[in-house]
């Protein structure tokens, strides 16, 4: 994930909340942070592949991450870029076709494309899954999952579509809900109309917003997620004394975390979870909860 224009970051606000906040010495409950699996565990297999939902159910990680796009006629595929050049042979198989964007390949061409030899030839036979196959995969190894909606604004429509295929693979009841499924994504709007459209998903917004901004958010959000250089004590305190959209502490999810200090670090902040390429270093950095 990168960050967005639209959730801004401010150094001198989160300077703020360090002083205006004592910093807590452990995250509330002493409990270990969840470890999420960015992209997969996509230090050892293609990000967002079937492939790394495997290699994470094989480290014994519970919690995925992926990104979810739409192709030009219409299907949900989980990659990161708008385009497909940098995880595909999408320049190869189609070499009229430039910049590649997504959104402008049908899900049958995308299904052609090669999306693992560029991680090794060991992973040749790797695709960009639709969505629905990747929900099946997750589900498959009674994993949870992190889903952040890509690039809305290139998409419109994108949150009800998602909602749909969540609901159609059963996502969208009481257990899932409860405790297996969060959808994030830089834009607070499109968070924003997921939980317009279905109130009772749990939601994150990306990025590093004003601590005096965290009261509008937490209207319809349950998370805010920010990248791990740009938190400290005090601002995970201040997110962390705003309830959410579901009536409970606003928490934090940090990333990308892949070494063990940092990822020592960030705990002693109180964050909630920690988005990594390499959860089982995280995982085996943190004290036992």
């Amino acid at each position: 994930m990168h960050a967005r224009a639209v959730v801004a970051t401010t150094t001198a606000l989160l300077g703020t909340a360090t002083l205006l906040v004592p910093a807590p010495q452990a995250r509330a409950g002493s409990a270990q942070p969840t470890v999420i699996a960015h992209r997969g565990a996509s230090a050892y297999a293609p990000e967002n592949t079937l492939e790394a939902v495997d290699k994470a159910a094989e480290l014994g990680i519970d919690w995925v991450e992926n990104d979810v796009q739409r192709t030009k006629d219409g299907e949900l595929v989980v990659v990161h870029d708008d385009n497909l050049r940098r995880t595909t042979d999408a320049e190869e198989v189609f070499p009229d076709r430039a910049p590649w964007k997504v959104k402008d390949f049908t899900a049958a061409e995308i299904a052609r494309l090669d999306a693992g030899s560029w991680f090794g030839p060991a992973y040749a036979d790797a695709r960009v899954p639709t969505l629905k196959r990747y929900m099946g995969r997750v589900e498959l190894h009674h994993q949870k999952l992190l889903l952040e909606i890509k690039n809305p604004e290139l998409y419109p429509g994108i949150e009800q579509e998602t909602l749909k295929v969540l609901d159609n693979e059963g996502w969208l009841d009481g257990p899932h809900l409860e405790s297996r499924l969060i959808v994030q994504s830089f834009s607070a709007d499109s968070v924003r109309t997921v939980h317009e459209l279905k109130p009772a998903v749990k939601t994150g917004l990306l990025g590093t917003p004003a601590v005096a901004d965290l009261d509008g958010y937490a209207a319809f959000t349950d998370q805010i997620n920010p990248s791990y250089g740009s938190v400290s004590p005090g601002y995970v305190a201040s997110v962390h004394a705003v309830a959410g959209a579901h009536g409970k502490p606003l928490e934090v999810f940090t990333w990308t975390v892949n070494d063990a200090g940092t990822a020592q670090l960030v705990a002693g902040y109180g964050v909630d979870g920690i988005i990594t390429n390499t959860p089982d270093v995280v995982r085996d950095a943190l004290p036992a909860g």
